[in-house]
């Protein structure tokens, strides 16, 4: 009993520790800073208790066996934690055939203070081994571990009941795994991840036909009336769709060293010659599935899942998407360029239900060593090499491009990087520049390639960033970077990305302020081809309606309007940017919808509702039986009967 006190007051102090230094929690009252002190106890009395069942000295061997895997699991988090500022999931876990791609991030995101993070396991190997020769090999009474226990259990009880007055319905409404992790802790979040993981593999099974009634009226009521000047311009055009990794809207204009970072970006969002629009309040709205939520979210207008990807987890889902809407409406071939694995994201096969004609995967490319970088194919070879394929393409065609060098760590060759890093002493944001500049050169090449080919004037062109490229964990780096210091809403006014567009025949906007996000491209885009996203689910609105619903909500329930925003349970003005203390009805209401929304959503994925909804009477579901995705010399694509 000395031996497992001593392990659980270790395990306390260690837990405790990485929650105030790896973890940004949002700490805030002497409550929520109590609370996130408590939290380890009754994990550690539940856990390491267990070992207190095995006969003598076993049980010892089993304190060090159990405190080792929860060590493990915690420090797996702090890894997760340092990139995605959140915490793994079930789902997360289900993604592993990513992890082999990965690991250069992973090796960067290790520090040498992790040793650290193993001693209290070596202190009790040798505590263990110098006074196990003194311990009973009987097994000791029942009642012990059975008190170990029931403490732990009452510890819960008191840690959730607390936590319940500081946070009234806690467990109902779950989008943020920081509240759950800072009031209840890591390993407690853990089992109640694994019980609300297993209540949603029973929503399909559950789900019938009129569960997309209310799904339907809801979307319908927020349908915006497209604009006449765009509406049905771009129809039977070209569309390109370009993907910009890891890019945030912070790096439009940004100099650095007194040069612009972005010098070609910056001449489409400036000069109104060039014809584009581009929207500077545009925010991405992804989750734990970064890059492939961002797809996700393009193409069919739904959000991503709270937790893990819905490319890995409903995959197979049947989905109504813009690349199968194209074809069966207009006659369009779509098609996916991206220089890394096929399987990555479970794309090889979630590309089926979207009905995805072609899938030029790194089978199609160039991967000799001088090509490659980080997570996959240069942006610069890719472009150059991508161009053969669109030129053959069937037209009007639907192409989306996926870029990969501007993603975390930020690696790039020295003889490559056309500006110098920046000088905060954090390597991945003094990194990010060069890969962002690299990425920047790239676009520029690609559209000098587009106009020659004769590919450009005669396409619509959309640019759009997929994610955050450097988050809070960067904090102190980034308040050099920006000259402010990063509050919550400063982070949220972080989370925006470009969306530029160019539409052949129309003239471009320049810069257009409208509140918008990445759940508002497909109903655009569907107007400006000329059919109606009133057919279809679609949680997103026309950006260039007068009509447009401009609130963008975050997957963890925050939001941004343009007067006022809602982060982390507050409400703030955004000229002011102090906190609301008293929020309006009005501000209230539109959280409530905000949240209605989300869970709307994700009872259309967690259901697999899209199998019971017909958008009209021309629509034919998709086959994903249709498609094959090989390589140069296999079929790829739709299989023709």
């Amino acid at each position: 009993m000395g031996f497992f006190a001593v392990a659980l007051v270790l395990f306390w102090i260690k837990t405790y520790t990485i929650y105030k230094f790896e973890f940004n929690l949002g700490v805030s009252g002497a409550m929520q800073e109590f609370l996130l002190f408590f939290n380890p106890l009754s994990s550690g009395l539940i856990f390491l208790g267990l070992a207190l069942f095995a006969k003598g000295r076993r049980a010892g061997i089993w304190i060090i066996v159990i405190d080792a895997i929860l060590s493990f699991i915690l420090y797996a988090n702090v890894v997760f934690y340092r990139f995605n500022s959140d915490f793994i999931t079930i789902p997360t876990l289900m993604q592993t055939d990513n992890f082999g791609s990965i690991g250069g991030s992973i090796a960067d995101l290790a520090q040498m203070h992790d040793l650290l993070y193993a001693v209290d396991i070596i202190l009790l190997i040798v505590l263990y081994t110098t006074i196990r020769k003194g311990w009973s090999v009987s097994r000791i009474q029942l009642r012990k571990p059975f008190m170990v226990l029931a403490a732990g259990v009452l510890a819960f009880t008191i840690n959730l009941g607390l936590a319940e007055a500081d946070r009234p319905q806690l467990l109902e409404r779950t989008f943020d795994r920081n509240y759950l992790v800072k009031y209840l802790g890591a390993f407690n979040f853990t089992i109640y991840d694994a019980i609300q993981s297993a209540k949603t593999s029973t929503r399909r099974v559950l789900a019938d036909s009129s569960d997309i009634v209310k799904v339907e009226n809801y979307t319908k009521s927020k349908y915006a009336e497209p604009n006449e000047a765009y509406f049905g311009k771009g129809e039977g055009k070209n569309i390109i769709k370009i993907h910009l990794e890891s890019f945030q809207s912070f790096l439009i204009d940004y100099k650095l060293h007194g040069e612009e970072v972005t010098p070609f970006l910056n001449s489409l969002v400036h000069d109104q010659e060039k014809g584009f629009t581009y929207f500077d309040n545009f925010f991405h709205q992804t989750e734990q599935g970064k890059t492939a939520d961002a797809e996700l979210i393009t193409d069919t207008s739904l959000y991503g899942l709270p937790q893990g990807a819905a490319f890995v987890t409903k995959g197979s889902n049947t989905f109504q998407g813009l690349p199968a809407i194209l074809g069966q409406q207009q006659g369009y071939t779509s098609s996916v360029f991206h220089g890394d694995g096929k399987s990555f994201w479970n794309r090889d096969e979630v590309y089926k239900h979207l009905g995805i004609d072609e899938f030029y995967h790194e089978a199609y490319f160039d991967m000799s060593k001088e090509n490659v970088i980080n997570y996959g194919l240069k942006d610069k070879p890719f472009f150059e090499e991508s161009m053969q394929y669109l030129e053959e393409m069937d037209q009007p065609f639907y192409a989306h491009m996926m870029t990969l060098t501007h993603h975390h760590p930020y690696l790039i060759d020295e003889e490559e990087a056309s500006i110098e890093p920046a000088e905060t002493g954090d390597g991945s944001v003094d990194r990010y520049f060069q890969t962002a500049r690299y990425l920047d050169e790239s676009l520029e090449q690609f559209f000098n390639d587009l106009k020659e080919a004769g590919l450009y004037e005669d396409s619509i062109i959309m640019i759009y960033g997929d994610h955050y490229g450097i988050s809070d964990n960067h904090n102190r780096a980034m308040a050099e970077i920006t000259g402010e210091e990063i509050t919550p809403l400063k982070n949220a006014d972080l989370q925006r990305v470009p969306f530029m567009i160019k539409v052949p025949g129309v003239e471009g906007q320049g810069i257009n302020h409208e509140y918008s996000g990445q759940i508002d491209i497909m109903p655009t885009l569907l107007h400006i081809l000329g059919i109606d996203a009133r057919d279809y689910i679609q949680f997103g609105t026309d950006m260039f309606s007068e009509d447009h619903k401009d609130f963008v909500p975050f997957r963890n329930g925050n939001f941004m309007t343009e007067k006022y925003s809602y982060v982390d349970g507050k409400y703030y003005d955004n000229a002011t940017k102090e906190v609301i203390e008293e929020p309006t009805p009005e501000m209230k209401e539109m959280h409530e919808t905000v949240m209605k929304e989300l869970e709307l959503s994700d009872e259309v994925l967690y259901g697999d509702l899209l199998r019971f909804y017909t958008p009209n009477e021309d629509w034919q579901p998709v086959d994903e039986n249709e498609y094959f995705y090989g390589g140069p010399d296999d079929e790829n694509g739709k299989v023709e009967e």
